[in-house]
């Protein structure tokens, strides 16, 4: 059993928060929604594209250009400027994983500090947890607007380093992407992979220290 971190580091986006249902908001305004992961896999292109041109822009303003890029193909049943808030104002409403509450009550109960690090506004953090009232668990929202660029880029953990106090090598980036896992091992933390949808781990990216299929299984593997 690995030893316990003494903060754990959640990315936001699809770790915590369940998109799944932003695709019901393509169909609404005449999209498909297939089109809706395309949308996200556009907005984190460009975010880390600025990144490693040494530049940075915030989420929500790549997201609203990203998304009128997609919807222009599409036969749209109201305006582009309607349709975009409409997709967009799912992003305050998306509900957490339900493994999340649980898994974070765990963890925060065996003495372990949880922040959040988000490529999003710690604004979108603070009412995604705060919905569904954990958010008093959580001990600090960072976001990479405070930082100089996007994860995976190494400021970014950096920052979070700074801002908790803490030593690198004793935060852990929990999250379910793998070039966020690969970014924070590279930057010197330890990191978990969340797998909620049983896919292989990329072989061409760091191998996480843990992986678990959800943060219950977290909590349990770290001994919480």
């Amino acid at each position: 059993m690995p030893s316990p971190p003494r903060v754990i580091v959640y990315d936001v986006n699809e770790t915590l928060s369940d998109m799944s249902g932003i695709a019901a908001r393509f169909l609404d305004v005449g999209a498909p929604p297939h089109l809706a992961p395309l949308w996200f896999a556009s907005v984190l292109r460009d975010g880390f594209a600025l990144a490693a041109a040494g530049s940075a822009e915030r989420f929500a303003v790549l997201a609203e250009h990203a998304l009128g890029g997609v919807l222009a193909v599409v036969a749209l049943d109201r305006a582009m400027a309607a349709a975009i808030d409409h997709v967009l104002s799912a992003m305050s409403t998306l509900p957490l994983h339900q493994d999340v509450a649980g898994g974070v009550r765990r963890l925060n109960a065996a003495g372990i500090r949880q922040v959040t690090l988000s490529n999003g506004a710690a604004a979108v953090a603070e009412s995604l947890l705060g919905r569904a009232g954990i958010a008093a668990e959580i001990d600090m929202l960072l976001s990479v607007e405070d930082a100089d660029a996007w994860k995976p880029a190494a400021s970014a953990y950096r920052y979070a380093t700074t801002a908790t106090g803490v030593p690198v090598d004793e935060l852990m980036l929990v999250a379910v992407h793998p070039w966020d896992v690969h970014g924070a091992a590279c930057a010197g933390l330890r990191t978990a992979w969340v797998d909620r949808v049983g896919v292989d781990y990329p072989g061409h990216f760091a191998r996480a220290e843990v992986s678990v299929r959800s943060l219950v299984e977290l909590a349990d593997v770290l001994g919480a």
